[in-house]
């Protein structure tokens, strides 16, 4: 596996790996109905123009292997942790943890002295293995649906 920075034309492969991962892995801990809030099929289209805004506007990283993109993550200049996906057929290989520790140095070499993020439920044991505590449950509504995260930080500074 490598891990390199974005470039434009991983967008549409990363966008279906965020709908794959999160209808398969996330299926666990959200309904059917609580999936399709975070991401319809119907809506990955519209999301290729403001995701790549948004990853060439912050630090954002790509783990590839041969076969292609397996997992992605990118963080805002000012700290925010906004996406951390690895594709459903590489779980537990080691890659979200390569991703953060990639995004936490580049952090640190930019001083940003903490990171928050908003985790799934699927996701929090991952970030509090990593450090990261609980600031507050979160109750997000996406089209009419109350999903439940958690807003997470980890001080980069100890």
């Amino acid at each position: 596996m490598k891990i390199a920075k974005y470039k434009e034309t991983d967008t549409e492969e990363i966008i279906k790996l965020f709908y794959e991962t999160v209808h398969t892995v996330n299926a666990k801990d959200y309904s059917l109905l609580e999936l399709d809030a975070w991401v319809s099929f119907h809506e990955l289209q519209s999301k290729v123009k403001s995701w790549k805004e948004s990853f060439l506007n912050n630090i954002t990283f790509v783990a590839r292997n041969l076969d292609g993109i397996v997992g992605f993550c990118n963080l805002t200049y000012s700290g925010h942790l906004d996406r951390l996906y690895v594709h459903k057929d590489y779980q537990r290989q080691g890659i979200a943890s390569a991703l953060v520790n990639m995004i936490e140095s580049e952090a640190r070499k930019l001083n940003v002295l903490s990171i928050d993020t908003d985790a799934s439920i699927t996701a929090k044991v991952f970030f509090e293995q990593r450090g990261y505590q609980v600031v507050s449950l979160q109750h997000v509504v996406r089209k009419g649906v109350t999903l439940i995260n958690y807003k997470m930080t980890k001080n980069l500074c100890e």
